[in-house]
C-alpha cells in the first residue's frame, strides 16, 4: 500500500487516515504502526521508518505526516518512495499542499492520491442525511440544510453534532435541532443584520441583546458584523460570478458568499460603503474615546 491523503478538508482526511490504520493494525497487531511528523522529523527518522524492517509483525504501516513542509525531504520524495522495504506500507498525510509543486505531481503519479476538499453547503447536508442514515437513523435533506444553516459548514462540528442528535432520537428533526445546538455566532449575527435591512428592529435589537445575555462581548460582535460586511461586498462586486469562484479567489467559503448575496442585492454600492465606514468609526472610537460600545452598536442596527 502507498497511498496519498491530500485535500484541505482535516474531517475526511483523519477519517479515511483512521479507517486505513485501523484496518491494518486489526491484521498486523498495534506494533505495526508508525507515525512521523516529517516537518519536526530528521532525514535520517524518516529513511529508516521506510527502509527498516517490521518488529515483530510481517509488515508495518508508515505514516508520514507533513513532509511537503520539510522543503529538504520534499525534495527526496522520488528516492524515499523508492527506498521502501518490500514489508513496509506508507501513507502520505498531507492536509495543506501545493498543487504546483514537483512534490505533488510525483505523489500523483506514483501513489494512490486520494483528494479530500471542503465540502459546499449542499454537499454537506446531502453527507449529514448519509452518514444519519449509516448510522441507523432518519435525517431529511431539508432539515440537513437547516442543520448547516444552523451551525456552518466545519464538518468535524457537524459531525459532533450528529453524536448527539442521534443519541437524542435516532430520527432527527428541527425540533431536537433547536433543543441541542447552539445556533453559531456567525449565523446570529447574519440573522441579525438580515432583520434589521428587513426593517424588522425589534428582532435585530431582540438578536444583539441575545448575544450579550450569551455574554459575547461587543468587540467580537463588531468584528463579526465586520466580518458579514466584507462577505457582502464580495457578493456585491462579485455578482456576475458564482459563489465558487467567489471563494476561490477571495479564501472564503462559498456558503457564506451565497448567503450574503441576498443582502446585497438590498443595497447599493454607496450604501453599503456608509456602513462599513460607520462600523469603521465605531471600531476606532470605541479603541480611542470611552465610548460606550453597547449603545453605539444598537444604534447603528436601528440606523440600518
Amino acid at each position: 500500500m502507498l497511498v496519498s491523503l491530500v485535500g484541505s478538508n482535516s474531517f475526511g482526511l483523519k477519517r479515511r487516515l483512521d479507517e486505513l490504520a485501523r484496518a491494518f493494525v486489526a491484521e498486523h497487531g498495534e506494533l505495526a504502526l508508525e507515525k512521523i511528523d516529517a516537518e519536526s522529523a530528521s532525514e535520517n527518522q524518516i529513511l529508516d521508518a521506510v527502509q527498516s524492517l517490521p518488529f515483530l509483525a510481517d509488515r508495518k504501516l508508515v505514516v508520514v505526516r507533513g513532509l511537503s513542509g520539510n522543503k529538504l525531504m520534499a525534495e527526496q520524495i522520488e528516492q524515499i518512495i523508492d527506498a521502501i522495504s518490500d514489508g513496509t506500507d506508507l501513507i502520505f498525510h498531507e492536509p495543506s499542499i501545493d498543487k504546483r509543486t514537483s512534490f505533488f505531481k510525483v505523489l500523483k503519479n506514483k501513489t494512490q492520491l486520494e483528494e479530500f476538499n471542503e465540502l459546499d453547503a449542499r454537499s454537506l447536508a446531502a453527507w449529514l442525511v448519509d452518514e444519519v442514515k449509516n448510522r441507523g437513523g432518519e435525517l431529511s435533506y431539508a432539515d440537513a440544510n437547516y442543520l448547516v444553516e444552523r451551525l456552518g459548514t466545519n464538518q468535524q462540528m457537524l459531525a459532533s453534532e450528529l453524536d448527539k442528535l442521534l443519541t437524542y432520537e435516532p430520527k432527527i428533526s428541527r425540533i431536537s435541532i433547536d433543543l441541542l445546538t447552539e445556533l453559531a455566532p456567525q449565523s446570529k449575527v447574519f440573522d441579525l443584520l438580515d432583520a434589521a435591512f428587513s426593517g424588522n428592529k425589534k428582532r435585530a435589537l431582540k438578536l444583539y441583546e441575545q448575544q450579550r445575555a450569551q455574554k459575547v462581548e461587543p468587540q467580537l460582535i463588531i468584528g463579526m458584523v465586520a466580518w458579514q460586511l466584507q462577505l457582502i461586498a464580495l457578493a456585491k462586486n462579485g455578482s456576475k460570478r458564482t459563489p465558487a469562484q467567489i471563494a476561490a479567489d477571495s479564501g472564503m467559503k462559498p456558503y457564506p458568499i451565497e448567503k450574503a448575496r441576498g443582502l446585497a442585492n438590498r443595497l447599493s454600492s454607496d450604501e453599503l460603503k456608509g456602513l462599513v465606514a460607520e462600523a469603521l468609526d465605531i471600531d476606532y472610537k470605541s479603541k480611542t474615546t470611552p465610548l460606550d460600545l453597547d449603545e453605539a452598536l444598537k444604534t447603528y442596527i436601528v440606523s440600518l
